[in-house]
């Protein structure tokens, strides 16, 4: 399953100093005044940023789309590209590597998605890698290199807790220091967090919409979801939840790990009000979860893939990675100034041309406060 969001935002400020320039007296050339405070005029362009799709009727990517084929409406208001572009993508690929409750999730599942995911994008993308779980850190900076790129992926560790929020804000922190456009953000993730609660997830993604960033998921939660149902019931076919996840097993000694991953059969009555309670508030936070990512994917011109295999995550990715090759860099300057007005845009970009589908859409977050 996969559902397609939104674009995004660069203000310039250009400041003139306008010198003064004297006239000549008695055939001499008088020296050049110096300029005063009140001579400094400031010529703001504002300037909005989209990541655009564009396909032909058969999903064939389209090379050679320029502004005469574009249309956007800001908030239902008629605006004409500035400029369409295609350029390089510069991609941070995000790594959850962690959760204490987790079954399908795993650091091989994660490792194995995204090194399809470098594989498919171009050679001449860059590419980053955070991991997280008991903290967030960067663990590769920009490359084109994609076997370096999938070294540090299968370098990433493992860990007991999620800290989802702090890699939210690691990442838009990383890719806003960066000056390049046509920037991507891939989140491999079931999208809960160890110790942040919805409201602080919601004000970390809701900080993504004031950036030029388009956030892809590669979601964990529809896996787990299905997975955890029948464990929140008193009585279940379904075996019971492993005690610990298959990284801290193979890690026990002999015999004990052979008992630890022996199979149970038989249906299960589960008295354990308490294990019960664990598992119905974990299913509810996945779901919880699943439709934030949602919302966050649509809402900056991004995908967001819900597989329900393990392997059609992998295959998935490769999807994900056509996508982000086949996007173009619009600009636009909006007829309502970002500057002074603020608030919330709602873009859409359509196409003119007979034959060529575009799918770009996102909602921009502007805080005057913050300028």
């Amino acid at each position: 399953m996969l559902r397609t969001g939104a674009f995004s935002f660069v203000i310039l400020v250009l400041t003139a100093l306008l010198g003064q320039t004297s006239a000549a007296q008695s055939g001499r050339v008088q020296p050049k005044a110096t300029p005063t405070p009140d001579d400094t005029v400031k010529i703001k362009t504002e300037e909005i940023k989209l990541n655009v799709i564009a396909f032909d009727e058969d999903g064939n990517f389209v090379k050679d789309v320029d502004a005469n084929d574009l249309v956007i409406t800001e908030n239902n208001i008629l605006h004409q590209p500035a400029s369409v572009r295609r350029l390089p993508a510069n991609v941070l690929i995000v790594l959850d590597t962690g959760g204490e409750l987790r079954w399908v999730k795993s650091l091989d599942q994660t490792r194995k998605t995204a090194n399809a995911l470098i594989a498919a994008l171009r050679p001449e993308d860059s590419v980053a890698v955070l991991q997280y779980s008991d903290k967030a850190e960067i663990i590769l900076e920009w490359t084109t290199d994609k076997a370096k790129a999938q070294e540090a992926v299968n370098r990433s560790k493992f860990g007991r807790r999620s800290v989802l929020v702090k890699a939210l804000r690691l990442s838009r922190d990383f890719l806003n220091r960066s000056s390049v456009d046509n920037k991507h953000l891939v989140l491999i993730t079931d999208g809960t967090d160890s110790s942040a609660g919805h409201s602080a997830k919601y004000r970390a993604m809701r900080d993504l919409l004031s950036s030029d960033i388009s956030v892809h998921v590669l979601s964990y939660t529809k896996l787990e979801s299905n997975d955890i149902e029948p464990r929140t019931k008193s009585v279940s076919t379904t075996p019971p939840p492993k005690a610990m996840p298959d990284e801290v097993v193979a890690g026990l000694p002999n015999g004990v790990r052979q008992t630890a991953q022996a199979p149970k059969i038989g249906p299960t009555i589960n008295l354990d009000r308490k294990l019960l309670e664990t598992m119905r508030a974990r299913k509810a936070d996945l779901d919880t979860s699943e439709e934030q990512l949602t919302e966050l994917a649509e809402n900056t011109n991004g995908i967001i893939i819900l597989p329900e295999t393990k392997e059609e995550m992998i295959d998935k990715s490769r999807f994900i990675a056509r996508s982000i090759d086949s996007s173009y860099v619009v600009t636009y300057i909006p007829k309502i100034p970002v500057e002074e007005v603020g608030g919330e845009r709602n873009i859409v970009v359509s196409s003119k041309r007979a034959g060529l589908v575009v799918d770009a859409r996102r909602k921009l977050i502007v805080d005057t406060r913050q300028r």
